[in-house]
This record gives structure tokens, C-alpha cells and sequence, in this order.
């Protein structure tokens, strides 16, 4: 089964499609996708609860096909980046829309563009937070020992 996981998450990049035929006969337990990946399996449920993942269910268990794991690939990186639930689902829904490569990066490209301008205007805000905490510091230093 080691081979089928293994060969199950050679998936696309963000960048790259998710086919809508990406379909396969070999089908993953939850379990065997949360050791792949690194995940809970609280994460998984979630995930699948926001419409991020739709694993195939029968009875009370669920089945993850190739596009699936695709999908988590893409979850993955897009959470490492911090992306919102929101963001993630524009990106997969670009990533199986079946754009040209071109305009696919170009959406992608906008999305991360914005992202990383709030990114760093919370760089700049955690700078200055951290710039004031040192001076607070250093006065309350200079306070302690004219105290003593």
C-alpha cells in the first residue's frame, strides 16, 4: 500500500491543474492520508467540512481518490503561505478550472500578490510593535533600578 500512497501524491504544484478526470481506482483511508501528509485527522474533517475536500464516504468511513490528495497538496502549501479557507478555495477552484497555464498564474499571481502586501504591512506592524515594547522595556529597566 506504501507504493499506492507514494504514487497517489505525485500531484500538481499549486501552480499547476488539477484535472476534473483525475480519477483512480486505488482509493486512500483517511488515516492513510493524515500519516502521508502530516495531519490530524481533526484537520482532514475539517478541511472537508469547509469544502476544501470531498472524499468519497461509505457508511461512516472516507475514501480519498488522486484528486483529493491533489487537493491537499495545494491545501498544504497554501496554509504554509497562510492563505484563508477562502483564498485556498479560490485557488483550488483555479487549480481545477481548466485555464490555459497562462491565466491560471496570472489569477494565482494576483491572489499572492495581495497576500503578500498584507503580509508585509504586518511585518511593519509587528516592527513597530516590537520597537515599542523595547522601549518600554528599557524604561522600565532604568525605572527598576532608580527604585531600588
Amino acid at each position: 500500500m506504501k507504493n499506492t500512497v507514494e504514487k497517489l501524491t505525485e500531484v500538481p504544484h499549486v501552480a499547476e491543474p488539477i484535472p476534473r478526470d483525475l480519477e483512480s481506482a486505488t482509493f486512500l483511508k483517511i488515516s492513510e492520508i493524515s500519516e502521508k501528509f502530516g495531519v490530524t485527522l481533526r484537520a482532514l474533517r475539517f478541511y472537508e467540512e469547509k469544502g476544501l475536500l470531498c472524499p468519497m464516504r461509505k457508511g461512516a468511513r472516507r475514501y480519498f481518490r488522486a484528486r483529493e490528495v491533489a487537493r491537499m497538496r495545494i491545501i498544504l502549501q497554501a496554509r504554509r503561505i497562510g492563505l484563508t479557507i477562502g483564498e485556498i478555495k479560490k485557488v483550488i477552484e483555479i487549480a481545477e478550472s481548466g485555464l490555459s497555464a497562462s491565466e491560471r498564474c496570472r489569477k494565482l499571481h494576483t491572489i499572492c500578490t495581495k497576500h503578500e502586501a498584507e503580509l508585509r504591512e504586518r511585518e511593519a506592524m509587528i516592527h513597530s510593535q516590537v520597537a515599542e515594547t523595547r522601549q518600554i522595556l528599557a524604561h522600565l529597566q532604568s525605572t527598576a533600578f532608580e527604585v531600588v
